[in-house]
C-alpha cells in the first residue's frame, strides 16, 4: 500500500515534490525495499522514471536526467521525487511502486 501526493498543475519550467508514502510498512521492511516512480501520459505506455535502492543509489530515464532527483526518508518511510524544469511534455500520472504494491498515482499538468 502506497500513496503518492504532489501532483498538481505548473507551468513549463516549474518545480513539483511528489511524496510516496508506505504508511503501513514497517520501518525495517520499507528501509529493504528499492522504490520506482512511473509515469503514464494520456495514449502512452507507462514509462519507468527513476528509482532509488536501499542504499540510496538511484537511476533515471533519459529524458529526465539533470531535471529530476530522487531522494528517500526512511524514518518517515517515505521517497521523495523532485522534478525541476518542467516541460509540458512531463505531463502525466505519476505512480510509485517497490515492485509489488502501487499507489493511485498523482496527476502532474505543465502548462506551455
Amino acid at each position: 500500500h502506497l500513496v503518492e501526493s504532489g501532483g498538481g498543475l505548473v507551468q513549463a519550467g516549474g518545480s513539483l515534490r511528489l511524496s510516496c508514502k508506505a504508511p503501513r510498512s514497517i520501518f525495517s521492511t520499507f528501509i529493504q525495499y528499492s522504490i520506482t516512480w512511473y509515469r503514464q501520459a494520456p495514449g502512452k505506455q507507462r514509462e519507468l522514471v527513476a528509482t532509488i535502492d536501499s542504499d540510496s543509489k538511484s537511476s533515471f530515464t533519459d529524458s529526465v536526467k539533470g531535471r529530476f532527483t530522487i531522494s528517500r526518508d526512511n524514518s518517515r518511510k517515505t521517497v521523495f521525487l523532485y522534478l525541476n524544469d518542467l516541460k509540458p511534455e512531463d505531463t502525466a500520472v505519476y505512480s510509485c511502486s517497490d515492485g509489488v504494491a502501487w499507489g493511485q498515482g498523482t496527476q502532474v499538468t505543465v502548462s506551455s
